[in-house]
């Protein structure tokens, strides 16, 4: 009977929810960890970079260049990125007054694409164009070389107002010749700086001057901003597959074939299907042999031999006969399979009544140098085997 007093413990829901919290606390904190690596995520992939490709203005890692895009835009220069001819030719249209920067490294524009941006565009950069980019160019520029990789600056070096102020640059790159050359690598030669008579179309032959990488060395930024904010708007064209121009009337197999096929293919189909039936008449029947097939020792060792005497192999032929008599010398002293060289001659020297070193210098320390000399070697450690082994 209980006291009226003692008091009954009881299960109330409070109780219940501590418990069962107890119970399931490793798999709650299992699940907090995954939802907070989820949220991570999330937010570090739409806060992140939105355009991985190389020298593009959302692009912050080293190869992009969104430190140059920023810089300008807290200048007051309006950067308008574009993925498309129609979208870059639509951010031009009613803005007679802006800049383009152009890099096509893969070469997708044609000349007509390039003429359409040159004319709706006051200013073009061109940044390391290929030779379809600088064919497309109404003005006179031509490839001309690589910068020496010993080069660690270059000078301006001509009158250009921007290339001036910004002083030396220190980049790897591609150079130009052109009207106005800058940055030259040589006197009176093509450099990394260079531009029509006008100014409107500037080509820039290294990434070096525009990417975040190497934006502050030298007068790199100096240069990228001056070329780039001439105009308060600026078009970062970047190119893609999209812009590919489309030719309905791609052309066919035959007509791409040059013409002497026509009249030398049905003759080599021919010569050979002769080339075929006389080989094929040489052969003669197939022979049909039971396997499976047993090879003497004494076959396949004289095999090998033959194929080291072609090779002429002398190194080759040595080492296996000593690694063969070393062998058999272990097997028969009952030394072990990990027994070593020196274990091996002092075993065999004890044997034959001969000083240890006069046996090491036979079995192990000589070379022959050609297949005479590996002949009379081969022979003198058969004889040592020979008596080793008798006894």
């Amino acid at each position: 009977m209980t006291h009226p007093d003692e008091a009954t413990p009881l299960n109330g829901p409070g109780q219940g929810f501590k418990s069962w919290f107890r119970k399931r606390l490793a798999w709650i904190a299992i699940c907090t960890l995954l939802l907070g690596l989820v949220a991570y995520l999330a937010i570090a992939n739409l806060a992140g970079t939105k355009d991985a490709r190389t020298l593009s203005a959302r692009n912050p890692a080293p190869d992009g260049a969104m430190a140059v895009a920023e810089i300008l835009g807290r200048h007051g220069v309006n950067v308008t990125p574009t993925d498309s001819l129609d979208e870059t030719l639509a951010a031009l249209s009613g803005n007679a007054e802006s800049t383009v920067l152009l890099y096509d490294p893969r070469g997708f524009l044609d000349g007509s694409q390039i003429a359409d941006l040159t004319a709706a565009a006051d200013r073009l950069v061109v940044i390391t164009p290929r030779l379809r980019t600088l064919n497309g160019l109404e003005a006179e520029f031509r490839p001309g070389g690589v910068v020496p990789e010993a080069t660690s600056e270059l000078e301006p070096a001509c009158a250009q107002d921007d290339a001036q102020a910004a002083g030396r640059v220190s980049a790897q790159g591609s150079i130009y010749a052109g009207p106005t050359v800058c940055y030259a690598v040589r006197d009176n030669g093509p450099g990394l700086y260079a531009s029509s008579s006008d100014g409107r179309v500037i080509v820039l032959g290294s990434t070096d001057l525009v990417d975040n990488q190497h934006l502050a060395e030298s007068g790199n930024a100096a240069l990228a901003l001056r070329t780039l904010g001439n105009n308060t708007d600026l078009v970062w064209y970047t190119p893609g597959v999209r812009d590919v121009a489309a030719n309905d009337s791609t052309p066919t197999l035959n007509e791409l074939a040059p013409r002497w096929l026509a009249f030398a293919g049905p003759w080599l189909a021919v010569v050979a299907l002769l080339a075929i039936m006389w080989r094929g008449r040489r052969m003669g029947p197939l022979v049909f042999e039971p396997l499976p097939v047993f090879v003497k020792a004494a076959e396949t060792a004289e095999g090998r031999a033959r194929l080291y005497q072609d090779s002429r192999a002398v190194d080759r032929a040595a080492d296996n006969l000593r690694a063969g008599t070393l062998a058999r010398l272990a097997r028969h002293f009952n030394l072990g399979a990990d027994a070593g060289k020196d274990s091996i001659v002092a075993a065999a020297a004890q044997h034959l009544g001969r000083p240890a070193p006069e046996v090491r210098s036979i079995l192990i320390d000589f070379m022959p140098a050609d297949e005479g000399q590996l002949v009379q070697w081969a022979q003198q450690i058969e004889r040592i085997e020979q008596e080793a082994t008798a006894r």
